[in-house]
């Protein structure tokens, strides 16, 4: 592994995950990690098949996946001062002509360099900002990047610095997997595409964010919509108003909550598992349904329980609770609110007496809202620190490595999404973009 001059003893106003990692792992501090190969470098990690360390390592990769190449050896000697030199210097000299974005879940040492810092959302409308920019290298996942360049001018170019940063939820649903069901569900409800007397379609399609150019190309062909953790309802509102039930994919566990919150009863929202026929269901399952739901989650967000939550409150009376609504049912309805990462960063910023907060989302996000709010206690309800896999994957030796290949005339790791899929894609995108919630507290959604 490289050298590095991160110290070993956690700063407590240093939000760096990776500076806590390296302590646990050397035995300078006290805690707990999901495994120790987060002590690897992304470029040990590229060379083994699979997602890599930290909350995904136990997921299936789908075969024929995006693998990194090899990092030139001169960023994989270099220690972090080098780096960060390197990459100050590259973003001297390319200007306006680059701009960096990074997502809530990267690590510190990444973020530290980004443009602008937001969730899935904020950041593709973040790429349509800078229309004159030759280049968006986009430190998050493969959907993230795919979006942006669905967003962006054709003439620019949007970099992933390591291509095996992908996402174990958005892999969950496939384009094969969901074409099939979309027969199978015509088999059982008659022609999707036509509408009834009502005018209401039989199904609509709605696919989270955090899904695959192809997925957003599906919905988009079939009249649905793509939605956010933050406009969920409203995009699941929407999708009411056309058809009699929605097809939502594929974060089971997003749809659930969201739809539970709208008053939809658990009975007719049943689980479409892609590896059996129907998706378990028989045909009367499927008629009365409102929400079918795919069996798709976020390994990061399954981490959390409602033990956590319990203990949280025995050793923090007054603690204020707060979830992603990708987290299980059962830890939403225990936790005091629930929402998007933005939300989350959003109603912490509103308290403005000293507050205690258990948070369950991804350790990078918590430790860095910590690091802005001193005033307040913030702790993830995790105790084990374990990050997102493949946010995990991008490392500022990535990032120096692009930037400088851009200084050199090159287009390393170019994401573009075939024409065919992108139009489509795009009007998906376009709905989902007027799909505006009105400013609610306190959202399961």
């Amino acid at each position: 592994m490289a050298a590095t001059n991160i110290a070993l003893v956690p700063n407590p106003h240093n939000p760096s995950v990776d500076s806590e990692i390296a302590a646990i792992l050397a035995g300078a501090a006290p805690g707990e990690t999901c495994g120790t190969d987060l002590g690897d470098a992304p470029w040990q990690v590229d060379t083994r098949p699979g997602y890599g360390p930290g909350a995904s390592v136990g997921d299936v990769i789908p075969t024929g996946a995006p693998r990194q190449g090899e990092l030139p050896r001169e960023y994989r000697d270099a220690d972090a001062d080098e780096i960060e030199r390197r990459i100050h210097a590259a973003r001297d000299q390319l200007g306006d002509r680059v701009v960096i974005l990074g997502h809530f879940y990267q690590r510190h040492e990444v973020v530290a360099h980004a443009d602008y810092v937001g969730d899935s959302f904020q950041l593709a409308k973040a790429a349509t900002a800078h229309p004159d920019a030759e280049a968006i290298v986009f430190c998050g996942v493969h959907f993230m990047a795919e979006t942006a360049d669905l967003l962006s001018r054709p003439e620019q170019a949007v970099i992933l610095p390591n291509l095996a940063a992908g996402c174990s939820m958005a892999d969950m649903a496939t384009i094969d997997d969901v074409e099939d069901a979309w027969e199978q569900l015509e088999d059982v409800l008659g022609d999707l595409d036509t509408p009834d007397a009502d005018g209401l379609l039989p199904v609509i399609p709605v696919t989270y964010m955090n899904s695959s150019a192809a997925i957003k190309g599906f919905v988009g062909r079939h009249g649905g919509i793509v939605c956010t953790s933050s406009n969920a309802r409203t995009v699941l509102e929407w999708a009411f108003a056309r058809g009699r039930r929605v097809l939502f994919f594929p974060d089971q566990h997003l749809g659930r909550n969201t739809a539970k919150a709208m008053g939809v009863p658990l009975s007719q929202m049943p689980l479409w598992n892609p590896r059996r026929p129907l998706g378990g269901n028989d045909d009367d399952a499927i008629a009365d349904s409102r929400v079918i739901l795919w069996h798709g989650f976020c390994s990061v967000h399954r981490r959390f329980t409602v033990d956590q939550i319990q203990k949280a409150r025995a050793e923090h009376p007054g603690v204020q609770v707060i979830v992603h609504p990708e987290c299980a049912m059962e830890v939403v309805d225990a936790a005091d609110q629930a929402g998007s990462t933005d939300y989350i960063r959003t109603a912490i910023a509103a308290t403005t007496e000293p507050t205690t907060f258990a948070i369950g989302t991804e350790i990078n996000l918590v430790q860095r809202l910590a690091a802005e709010h001193p005033q307040h206690e913030i702790f993830c309800l995790d105790p084990v620190v374990c990050p997102c896999s493949t946010m995990y994957r991008i490392h500022p030796g990535y990032l120096a490595w692009v930037l400088e290949s851009l200084l050199a005339g090159q287009l390393p790791n170019r994401i573009t999404v075939d024409d065919a899929v992108a139009a489509p894609a795009r009007q998906a995108l376009e709905r989902m973009l007027l799909a505006v919630p009105t400013p609610v507290t306190g959202s399961a959604a």
